[in-house]
């Protein structure tokens, strides 16, 4: 039976429609209006608080916590710096994306590591012989994603500090609320944001101040749903959508390496020994994996056309189409689209698609099943670059 984060005595007092979904064994706001617009425009306009407790937390410390975070992480945890976080994959022996997740390193020999699956029990068994606790946090912090552009001016309003110098996946320690924090130059908006990294006891307080100080900034809360559309605008993949975890995955099908999702640029090949090393190793002196993760554009014009043989008007879903349809090119399947929505900002219908390495330049054209009235039909699609928005505030 799911559960309320620590923030849930004040999300459940705003979300009057009661509107919950089910994320990691928690209760989640999956709207709190009548509808996510009014969320999504927080996020991308002024500033949105997003309840993100849910995600699997870990802290890993001690004299060999660096050699296990190189162990298992493609990218090269040596080389981090104190207050830095890097967006990293970890893989099975045989290259296969477990999960996916944010590495923040808070001291010389103490990393906080977020996941969105159970991750507890993999680092156990890569961390054999190695001077190193691992603790399971999940439970003992709350996490609490302030995002928009207005985030910043909101921050440095409730720590009285001054935060342009915390640069994009950077972090410090600081006091919000007269209680302790991290925060951390990270979110999952592709916009200007943070997350706020908070002992359970004190989430309450947490929020209550920046709550307080965030109506001169107009602040909203925002649900699962803003925030989906908010990624796929950003070109961030999700799992179990975009692809599978080698941990669920139940064919060979299912199972992706980096480099099948867009995530090669993180694989460092120059550190030493990781795991699944040997086998992406093999995987690029072969010539790389049989599909390659891309961005596509669906040709509005064809949405328009199959909605109009039944004389309708076009109506598409405003939440993103998670479920993955087929791509055509030619006369056969040669790939899926997933995660398909429509971008309010950047107004174009988009998501992402998984093709074979000839299909994957951009400009290449293909199609993607779209369904109206139970009769299925063709649109056309265009690959293009990703992300499909890329604000320059994100970095600044």
């Amino acid at each position: 039976m799911s559960v309320g984060t620590a923030f849930h005595p004040r999300t459940a007092r705003l979300n009057e429609k009661l509107s919950w979904g089910e994320w990691s064994g928690y209760f989640s706001a999956q709207v709190y209006a009548d509808f996510h617009d009014i969320e999504y425009n927080a996020i991308r306009e002024a500033a949105a608080l997003i309840d993100v407790s849910p995600l699997y937390k870990y802290v890993v410390s001690g004299p060999d916590a660096t050699r296990l975070a190189d162990r298992v992480m493609t990218r090269s945890a040596a080389g981090m710096k104190v207050d830095q976080v890097v967006y990293t994959p970890w893989c099975d022996e045989r290259g296969k994306v477990i999960d996916d997740g944010t590495v923040q390193r808070r001291g010389r020999d103490e990393y906080f590591w977020t996941a969105a699956d159970p991750s507890f029990r993999w680092f156990h068994r890569n961390a054999h012989g190695l001077d190193v606790a691992i603790e399971d946090v999940s439970e003992r912090v709350a996490g609490l994603a302030l995002q928009g552009p207005r985030s910043r001016d909101l921050l440095e309003a409730i720590t009285k500090q001054e935060w342009a110098a915390v640069r994009y996946f950077g972090g410090r320690r600081t006091e919000i609320g007269g209680v302790d924090a991290y925060v951390s130059r990270t979110g999952y908006t592709g916009d200007l944001g943070y997350e706020i990294w908070i002992d359970v006891e004190a989430a309450i307080d947490l929020w209550d101040a920046v709550w307080e100080a965030g109506e001169a900034y107009q602040l909203r809360p925002a649900g699962i749903r803003a925030l989906d559309v908010a990624r796929v605008e950003a070109g961030l993949i999700l799992i179990e959508a975009d692809y599978t975890s080698a941990r669920h995955a139940i064919s060979a099908e299912q199972e992706y390496s980096p480099f099948e999702i867009g995530l090669g640029r993180l694989v460092d090949f120059s550190k030493p020994d990781f795991v699944g090393r040997r086998a992406l190793e093999l995987e690029q002196a072969t010539g790389g994996p049989g599909r390659r993760l891309v961005g596509i554009e669906i040709d509005w014009g064809g949405i328009e056309a199959l909605f109009a043989r039944h004389d309708q008007p076009p109506s598409v879903s405003a939440m993103v189409q998670r479920d993955a349809v087929p791509l055509f090119d030619g006369v056969g399947q040669v790939g899926r689209a997933t995660s398909v929505v429509w971008g309010p900002t950047i107004k174009r219908m988009v998501g992402f698609g998984s093709v074979p390495p000839s299909l994957a330049s951009v400009g290449r054209r293909m199609s993607v099943e779209w369904t109206v009235e139970g009769e299925r039909g063709k649109v056309g699609a265009t690959v293009v670059e990703t992300p499909f928005l890329d604000l320059a505030r994100k970095r600044s």
